[in-house]
């Protein structure tokens, strides 16, 4: 059988990022468009030995691919695990039955539980285009989701992926709502809650819209790109870890679905609630912190929406077996003083070294969360966690088990300095009386951050500070003079970050 005369193509790899979206370009006059009536955004089955995609259709004209060729994004590419030439066999996909149960919920019925079973089922298998994973997302944040629809979200999406069990009968965690820049308390709680003999496999995320994710901050000090083994040899050594969690499947379904909501800027609170807790589950979690900080520039930002969160988050944990306690904290400012990985990796040394120029507001934070986890899971009494996580940094204990955690994920490094700095200074004198979250963080990524490491920015001024005319209130970092001069350019032409009262 020629290709021809088939439904087979030969696989060209043409290194397009298309995310995690998998997509076939084809000729627009391919004979097998043809032959099955392929269009453009047509979802089809490509398949290659025992492997298989539903893939995006994009048609070409021109002469990127020759007659018989097909060219796959790098998503497709990767999944599909084939060599260049390789014999593509495609197909159409089989009919995707449960965008039914997403256009009831649409028209305002109730998810049933079987319905979001067959959702999650199909995006874990990558049935869902961006287009279907947008409807089912927006119908979700629009109708919104009740207690027993996000318990049962929830559960579907931690049975569509990996759950690991760690042979011990208690395991805690710790996760932050978000929102804050440099609210980097993950490594020092790790460290303190492993230094004190719990068991903390700490998985982190990369930054989406952020100028730091944990796993870029902690991939400035050690390799955080372990796989499933590799992660549990550094547990069973020091009873603790920080890695990426793209390295290991755990709840997939969120990933994907994380990815769409940030496009969209659509953060519902039952979507939230089961992403943070799908993840936690499938890390094996028995006891779980979370840092939820309020206030008008963070994700949660009136003590009203923080109050019916916690208690979504509490009801969902505990259908989940999930001991959980959330601490509602301060989020009108940054914490530490670095935004950006290389910057907030600098200050979670210093409180670790228990250096004099540590930010003590970091320390005080990572301090109470700690704490909370060591009351929690019994290590300490009530009322007495923070004086016990305090001591485990005091001591030197915190320190030495972060640099052996460090060590058994590959090595611990020192994290780069920036070749570039440009203070931004204060217009005029007075108390600072607000700082917007969100376009600070906006300037650090304008910076570089996360991608260039040492990329960011280093804060002077906070709240209830007295700064006089010129007075640096912040300090921009970048890799690059261009970068610095992108930074600047949005600084100056948009308001001002501080609003300081003269």
């Amino acid at each position: 059988m020629t290709i021809e005369a088939s439904n087979v193509l030969r696989a060209k790899r043409l290194g397009i990022d298309t995310h995690q979206e998998a997509v076939i370009y084809m000729r627009r006059d391919c004979h097998v468009c043809r032959a099955e009536g392929f269009s453009a955004q047509a979802r089809i089955r490509v398949a290659s030995g025992a492997s298989f995609v539903i893939a995006t259709v994009n048609l070409i004209t021109g002469e990127l691919l020759a007659s018989g060729e097909a060219g796959l994004s790098e998503a497709a590419w990767r999944r599909l695990e084939c060599e260049e030439g390789a014999l593509l066999r495609v197909s159409h996909a089989r009919p995707l039955d449960s965008l039914s149960d997403v256009r009831a919920k649409v028209y305002g019925r109730e998810f049933e539980n079987s319905a979001i079973s067959r959702i999650m089922r199909d995006i874990v298998e990558g049935r869902y285009s961006d287009i279907h994973l947008s409807s089912f997302i927006t119908a979700c944040a629009a109708r919104g989701l009740n207690e027993r629809e996000v318990i049962h979200l929830t559960r579907a999406m931690v049975a569509a992926g990996e759950r690991l069990d760690w042979g011990v009968p208690l395991i805690v965690d710790k996760h932050c709502v978000g929102g804050l820049p440099g609210n980097r308390t993950t490594p020092i709680v790790v460290a303190i809650a492993a230094a004190c003999g719990l068991t903390m496999p700490k998985t982190s995320s990369r930054a989406i819209t952020s100028p730091a994710g944990t796993a870029d901050t902690m991939e400035t000090l050690a390799p955080v790109d372990l796989d499933l083994n590799a992660m549990r040899q550094v547990v069973e050594k020091e009873g603790g870890c920080i890695v990426w969690g793209g390295a290991v499947d755990l709840s997939p379904a969120d990933d994907t679905l994380i990815r769409v909501e940030r496009a969209l800027d659509i953060d519902s609170e039952g979507q939230l609630v089961a992403s943070v807790l799908s993840k936690k589950a499938a890390a094996g979690a028995t006891h779980l912190v979370i840092d939820m900080p309020v206030g008008p520039t963070a994700k949660v930002r009136t003590d009203g929406d923080a109050v019916s969160l916690k208690t979504n988050l509490l009801k969902t944990a505990e259908a989940l077996a999930i001991k959980t306690r959330v601490i509602q904290t301060d989020g009108r400012q940054p914490v530490g003083r670095g935004i950006g990985p290389s910057l907030e990796a600098q200050d979670v040394l210093k409180v670790l070294r228990q250096d004099a120029e540590a930010p003590e507001d970091l320390r005080r934070r990572a301090v109470a969360l700690a704490g909370a986890l060591l009351e929690l899971s019994g290590v300490a009494a009530e009322g007495e966690g923070e004086r016990a996580a305090a001591a485990a940094i005091a001591d030197g204990r915190a320190w030495v088990k972060f640099q052996a955690i460090c060590d058994a994920q590959g090595g611990m490094r020192e994290p780069p300095q920036s070749a570039y700095q440009h203070p931004i200074l204060a217009d005029h004198g007075g108390l600072i009386e607000a700082i917007d979250n969100r376009r600070l963080a906006k300037a650090a990524k304008l910076a570089g951050a996360p991608d260039a490491k040492a990329a960011g920015l280093e804060l002077h001024g906070f709240l209830g500070q007295r700064v006089e005319t010129s007075e640096p209130l912040f300090t921009l970092h970048a890799e690059t003079r261009g970068e610095i001069e992108y930074a600047i350019e949005y600084l100056d032409s948009h308001p001002p970050i501080f609003e300081i009262e003269a």
